[in-house]
């Protein structure tokens, strides 16, 4: 019975002292680190998957006391069930995350993800849209439903300003400067910048706004949020996603799309319409250009195209 006890009050005292620094973490990734709370809520998954190795394992020790080769043998443990390399590496990120902070914070004296590596992950390019493959997803979208009217709007939004998913379902009326061609954009880490946007996602967005939108009963909290859903609260990411996916299977797309083919396209399209890289690095919000040159890749063909129009060895006449 005495067993029994001392087991049950190891149990708890384990459960504490990780409940105590996960939540003193999902504090800083909120206040200190500005993180949208998908992620919030992925970094906080990554930590219980930690904990949950450390129980099975049958190691009732707290965030201090976790060694690296107890983290590397978690790592072949979630290796082992199957996850992706992907996956491998989000995981891995979030823990090193915690332990950063524990770091910080005084919680550990010591860093164990140190020398933890994630796995090599090929850079696979997204599915880019050309110019008609996005007038044919865009006009699938019936406009005699109420909807149909904001799906449009928000798609001619996502595809003209370059937005993340985030950013667009969180988009603000008070941030539309329409009648001189910009909106005010809140990006990662609450960072704010202007974007232009073109005149056709200006007329569909007056038109959402003021024929669609004022009909709407605005759920309180969500009054200055431009794209509602039916019950008058702001439209879900997943929801985004499904509008997305159900127009592309009713234009007969068979690309892999999502709300970020669009900023991929977008970016795509102004790299091969020769925009200055910084320009565009400005409008989608990277800090690095490194981020901007990945997502605006040029295919061989452009460049072949761009050397014989360019190149004074290819221009010259024979």
């Amino acid at each position: 019975m005495a067993k029994v006890t001392q087991f049950a009050h190891q149990i708890v005292y384990f459960i504490s002292m990780w409940e105590s620094a996960k939540k003193g973490f999902a504090l800083h990734l909120r206040l200190e680190k500005s993180m949208a709370q998908h992620t919030q809520d992925s970094y906080a998954a990554d930590v219980d998957k930690l904990t949950q190795y450390l129980q099975i394992q049958d190691k009732q020790i707290g965030p201090a006391d976790v060694t690296f080769q107890d983290v590397q043998s978690f790592i072949h443990w979630i290796a082992k069930m199957g996850l992706s390399e992907r996956s491998q590496a989000r995981i891995i990120s979030g823990i090193k995350s915690f332990y950063t902070y524990c770091l910080q914070e005084g919680i550990s004296t010591s860093n164990p993800t140190l020398l933890l590596q994630a796995p090599k992950l090929k850079r696979a390019l997204p599915d880019t849209l050309s110019f008609e493959e996005i007038d044919v997803l865009i006009n699938t979208i019936d406009l005699s439903e109420p909807e149909g009217q904001r799906n449009r709007a928000m798609l001619e939004t996502l595809y003209s300003c370059g937005l993340r998913v985030t950013e667009l379902i969180q988009l603000k009326l008070s941030n539309l400067y329409l009648e001189i061609g910009f909106i005010r954009v809140i990006g990662k880490g609450d960072k704010e910048r202007l974007v232009p946007i073109g005149q056709e996602a200006i007329k569909h967005l007056q038109i959402y706004t003021q024929q669609v939108r004022v009909h709407i009963p605005i759920q309180k909290g969500s009054e200055d949020i431009v794209f509602l859903n039916r019950r008058g609260n702001g439209i879900s990411r997943v929801m985004v996603f499904y509008i997305i996916k159900g127009l592309t299977q009713k234009a007969g797309i068979k690309k892999s799309i999502s709300p970020h083919t669009f900023r991929h396209s977008f970016a795509t399209h102004l790299v091969e319409g020769g925009a200055d890289l910084r320009a565009v690095q400005e409008m989608l919000g990277h800090e690095s250009i490194t981020t901007t040159e990945i997502y605006t890749h040029l295919d061989r063909n452009f460049l072949k195209d761009t050397l014989h129009r360019f190149h004074p060895g290819f221009a010259r006449k024979k």
